[in-house]
C-alpha cells in the first residue's frame, strides 16, 4: 500500500468512527418504558409513546432527524429554533402543540437579533403553537399525568417544563446547561435572577429521583441540578455588586468574576454581555449600595 492508499484508508476509518459516535449519539435514550431522549440535531427530545398518541417535548431542528410517528401532542419549552425547528410536520399531522403565550409571541412576529445586528422573520403560521396558557397546566395521556407550567424570564420570555409526574422524569428546555454555557436572551427579558428563582422552582418540584432532561446535553439527577443552580446563585450574587459599581461586562471578565466556580467557560465574554444586559434592565431589583 502506497501513501496516498494508505491516507485513504485512515480517513476512511476516522469517517466510519464519526459516523458510529453520530449513529449512537442519536439512539433513543430509554428513561422508562414509555419515555426516551431523542437527539435531533444535537437537541435534546423527550418522547412518551402512548397507543392513543404519543407525546413530545420540543421538535429540534429544522429537517434534523425523523419526524416521530402517532404524535399527538408536542410542546415547545421556547421559542428557539432548535426546540420549534419541526412544529410544521407535526402540526399537519394533527399533533396539538402547547407552549406559553410568550412563545407564540415571539414566532408570530419579525424581531431584532442584537448579537447578529439582523430582523429574523416570523415563523410560519403552521409552525405557531395551537394552544397557549399563562401559569401552570395538565392533560393525561397514555395514563401519565403530565403537569406544565411557565418558568419567568429564566432562559427566554416564554420558558416552561413540562413534568411527567407518575414517571417522574421533567424536561426543561434551556434552563439547565450540564453541557453548554448557560443562556439569557436578555432581549427578550431573560436575566440571571428569572433564571436561579425558576431554577428554585423546579428543585421544589422534583426530589432525588427525579430525572432532569435539559435542551443539550445528558439527563441531569436533582442534585445536579442543584449543583448548578447553587453555581448560577453564586454569579448572580458577584455580577449584583459588579452592577452594583458600573461595571461592564469587559471589567466583570478582566475581575475575574467568572473564576473559581465549578464549571468552566466556552466563551465568558458573552455571558457577562447578556447577564449584564440583563441585569440593567432588571436594576430596581438589586440591593442598593449604602454610601
Amino acid at each position: 500500500m502506497n501513501r496516498r492508499e494508505l491516507l485513504k484508508a485512515a480517513a476512511a476509518i476516522c469517517a466510519c468512527r464519526v459516523l458510529q459516535a453520530q449513529d449512537t449519539r442519536r439512539q433513543p435514550r430509554p428513561l422508562t418504558d414509555k419515555l426516551s431522549v431523542l437527539d435531533i440535531g444535537g437537541a435534546n427530545v423527550l418522547s412518551f409513546s402512548a397507543e392513543a398518541g404519543g407525546v413530545l417535548v420540543d421538535s429540534g431542528r429544522p429537517n434534523s432527524g425523523p419526524i416521530v410517528p402517532n404524535v399527538k401532542t408536542l410542546f415547545n419549552t421556547h421559542y428557539h429554533l432548535d426546540q420549534t425547528g419541526n412544529n410544521e410536520p407535526y402540526a399537519a399531522a394533527g399533533a396539538k402543540i402547547i407552549a406559553h403565550e410568550r412563545t407564540r409571541q415571539w414566532m408570530s412576529a419579525d424581531y431584532w437579533i442584537p448579537a447578529e445586528e439582523r430582523y429574523q422573520k416570523a415563523r410560519p403560521k403552521a409552525a405557531w403553537p395551537t394552544e397557549v396558557f399563562e401559569t401552570t397546566g395538565s392533560i393525561q395521556a397514555g395514563g401519565e399525568q403530565i403537569d406544565y407550567g411557565y418558568l419567568l424570564l429564566a432562559h427566554t420570555a416564554g420558558d416552561i417544563y413540562v413534568y411527567f409526574k407518575n414517571a417522574n422524569v421533567m424536561a426543561v428546555g434551556d434552563v439547565a446547561s450540564p453541557a453548554r454555557d448557560p443562556a439569557l436572551d436578555w432581549y427578550t427579558g431573560a436575566w440571571i435572577g428569572g433564571r436561579v428563582d425558576a431554577m428554585d422552582l423546579l428543585l421544589k418540584l422534583a426530589n432525588e429521583q427525579t430525572k432532569i432532561v435539559p435542551a443539550y446535553g445528558p439527563v441531569m439527577t436533582r442534585a445536579e441540578f442543584k449543583a448548578e443552580r447553587d453555581m448560577m446563585e453564586e454569579v448572580r450574587t458577584r455580577l449584583f455588586k459588579q452592577v452594583r459599581e458600573g461595571d461592564g461586562p469587559k471589567d466583570m471578565l478582566d475581575e475575574g468574576v467568572l473564576k473559581g466556580l465549578s464549571r468552566m467557560w466556552e466563551n465568558p465574554y458573552k455571558f457577562l454581555y447578556d447577564a449584564a444586559k440583563g441585569l440593567w434592565a432588571h436594576h430596581d431589583k438589586l440591593d442598593p449600595n449604602v454610601v
